[in-house]
């Protein structure tokens, strides 16, 4: 994105990434855990009054994985884990709670990860037996690697809502999105 931290781009008057931290906090039960990297306490205002709580990742350069490190370190003991991406202001409450019904609907010891047409999306279920395998080679975290390596632990649930496939990392993305998303609202 050059010089512009994404997540504070402006979706429908408020920053991005609060856009997507409302949506996980209207699913979740407990405060939601956020990674901040850079400019965290931009990050950090721009959520200030939500239910969350801020774990720095001072690692964030060196990629994402570092990142769900932290976050997992520091998350609430849970039966699950939505692990997700801060940059996805198309992602519903709705959405959420319909890939959380799909994981309890299926086999919840397994983490559950969106699909659609063999593409990936996010957020991932993580089953809270699993949440340690995830970290277990400091040298490698994350979920990746662990997901890939070990598919007889994964899941897809097969969902539809561009939510789930759509995050934004260039200035494209967000200009493409910025237009659809008016004209969906027109």
């Amino acid at each position: 994105m050059g010089a512009r931290n994404k997540l504070l781009l402006p979706v429908d008057g408020q920053p991005m990434v609060r856009r997507v931290a409302q949506a996980y906090c209207a699913v979740v039960d407990a405060p939601l855990t956020v990674v901040t990297g850079h400019e965290a306490s931009f990050v950090r205002a721009a959520l200030s009054d939500l239910p969350v709580t801020f774990i720095h990742n001072a690692d964030y350069a060196n990629g994402q994985a570092r990142s769900v490190a932290a976050g997992l370190a520091a998350a609430p003991d849970a039966d699950v884990l939505l692990i997700g991406l801060g940059d996805q202001p198309q992602l519903t409450a709705t959405d959420l709670r319909a890939l959380l019904k799909a994981h309890r609907a299926a086999d919840p010891s397994k983490i559950t990860i969106p699909m659609r047409d063999g593409e990936r999306g996010n957020p991932i279920v993580v089953p809270r037996a699993l949440r340690p395998r995830l970290t277990e080679n400091p040298e490698r975290p994350g979920c990746m690697r662990f997901t890939r390596e070990h598919p007889e632990h994964v899941q897809a649930a097969p969902v539809t809502s561009p939510g789930f496939f759509a995050d934004i990392d260039t200035p494209e993305d967000y200009a493409a999105f910025s237009k659809d998303h008016q004209m969906a609202r027109s």
